[in-house]
């Protein structure tokens, strides 16, 4: 079941010039180091009615510095790839105005509340010049380390359990709170090997470059099973994004919180040099007695 709306390096580009009263001047590349602080202060009230957001932007240097070069005419991806910096997914920010750092936050809340309020926006460049100030907002390719499956595995078990503990619409269609799921480590093998496969030939399918179904790995894995079924997702860096994803698509949300399931099995495998950098693998079984 494929992602739907998700689209591996989609970049937004919202070019917001904001006709503000004149004010003091920056020097070139002299960003008040307050506003950091202030952007913060409003992305954790929230705005528009959108509740605040639980994680803090960090300034990164290498995006401030594709920033700069990006204010300067430089191409989007040539600034990133001159800084060694990749996004998943970005937004840039430009206004023209009173340079203030409270200034500059109260046109960010008036006109690019959703790009502020972005969980998966974790990272920020800033350049101002004169009344010129750029913001570059990105979701860093800042995959789980190897050494972390089990931890990321348990994570994603207990964000799918916690969701299958509420009732819900998936799509149009309403499901009950049902039973927990264990963690198997067959079907987590199953997952990973699929994972793992299209990570290194960079496909993105349910069916095997074998044209294998999921049913058959589990059963060539060794799994005996009464019912299967698998979710599948890439570009996503963490449990919670992978679980929120799944939620969001229906046919993912029904596998998801489907009652006939007693066990799952989750995996990622990551390839820098792909287009999507990670994908994932979530197997649910229900064995044969």
């Amino acid at each position: 079941m494929r992602l739907t709306g998700r689209t591996v390096l989609r970049h937004l580009v919202a070019a917001l010039v904001a006709g503000l009263a004149v004010g003091p001047m920056l020097s070139a590349a002299a960003a008040d180091p307050s506003l950091l602080e202030a952007l913060n202060a409003a992305r954790s009230a929230g705005c528009s009615g959108s509740a605040g957001a639980g994680v803090a932007l960090r300034e990164s240097s290498r995006l401030s510095d594709a920033t700069r070069q990006l204010a300067q005419g430089t191409p989007y991806k040539d600034a990133l790839a001159m800084n060694g910096y990749r996004a998943m997914r970005s937004a840039t920010i430009r206004l023209r105005g009173d340079p203030a750092p409270q200034v500059v936050v109260d046109a960010v809340v008036k006109t690019s509340c959703a790009q502020l309020a972005d969980t998966e926006l974790r990272e920020v460049g800033i350049y101002q010049e004169g009344r010129e100030t750029w913001m570059l907002l990105a979701a860093p390719f800042a995959p789980p380390a190897p050494e972390d499956a089990a931890a990321v595995a348990m994570r994603v078990l207990e964000l799918v359990n916690k969701a299958r503990g509420i009732s819900r619409l998936c799509g149009n269609r309403p499901l009950a709170a049902t039973g927990e799921l264990q963690l198997n480590a067959t079907l987590s093998g199953v997952a990973y090997d699929h994972a793992r496969d299209m990570a290194q030939n960079e496909y993105f399918a349910h069916e095997g470059r074998d044209g294998s179904t999921p049913a058959v790995r589990a059963t060539r894995a060794g799994y005996k099973w009464q019912m299967v079924a698998e979710n599948i997702a890439f570009g996503v860096m963490t449990p919670e994004a992978a679980v929120e994803g799944w939620l969001k698509s229906p046919p993912h949300c029904t596998a998801l919180m489907a009652p006939q399931f007693t066990e799952m099995g989750v995996a990622f495998a990551v390839n820098p040099s792909s287009d999507a950098g990670i994908y994932w693998g979530q197997m649910f079984g229900t064995p044969r007695q």
